[in-house]
């Protein structure tokens, strides 16, 4: 149990300590009386889960405390804050929510891709599945339509950045599946790509 993976275990454990602020807040504003003190204590604990994640990776770099634990908890950390703030934000009473879709659409991408990289792992060879740029600008902008909800920007900016994020994260998926596709069409011999090949850049 090294410091770098104490720290991910902690962010996992601030992920239902977000939920709980975040739905505490949502009642509140429903009943008519929302206290801002449970929004600010979702969005501190929030913003300090996810600015935690470099402290982990700097740890494991820095005392070269790389682990296989490591490996399968960061992952862990990042999505399920990911996921429970905008599953939390699509179901709880804030002044503006997310539609049920969005998260769905972030889950089912993640499935893809963890579910493809795993098939292509097992019948392909491929050992490490790399993130594609359109995967990572749609995380950001997950993290920016979180963002201008919980503090309360414009309904417009929020609609905006949501749908952008939605857009990427399906770009992404598509991606991945076309990769996935090109895969299988080598094992069985119908196109020449390097097993251990990644989607382009």
């Amino acid at each position: 149990m090294t410091a770098a993976n104490q720290v991910t275990i902690f962010r996992i454990l601030l992920i239902p300590v977000f939920v709980g602020f975040a739905l505490y807040y949502g009642n509140s504003h429903e009943s008519g009386a929302p206290d801002e003190r449970w929004r600010y204590a979702a969005i501190f604990t929030f913003l300090f889960a996810a600015g935690s994640d470099g402290l982990d990776g700097y740890l494991a770099r820095r005392f070269n405390q790389r682990t296989r634990l490591g490996s399968i908890l960061d992952p862990i950390a990042d999505k399920g804050l990911l996921i429970s703030a905008l599953i939390t934000l699509s179901v709880s009473k804030w002044p503006d929510q997310f539609p049920l879709w969005f998260p769905l659409l972030v889950i089912a991408r993640d499935v893809l891709a963890v579910g493809g990289a795993l098939l292509l792992g097992h019948f392909a060879g491929l050992k490490e599945l790399r993130p594609h740029w359109t995967g990572k600008v749609a995380t950001v902008l997950q993290m920016g339509a979180l963002g201008a909800l919980m503090l309360q920007f414009p309904t417009w900016l929020m609609a905006n950045t949501m749908n952008a994020a939605a857009a990427f994260t399906l770009a992404s998926g598509a991606v991945y599946l076309a990769h996935a596709i090109r895969m299988v069409r080598m094992v069985e011999g119908t196109e020449p790509t390097q097993p251990n090949s990644s989607p382009p850049k």
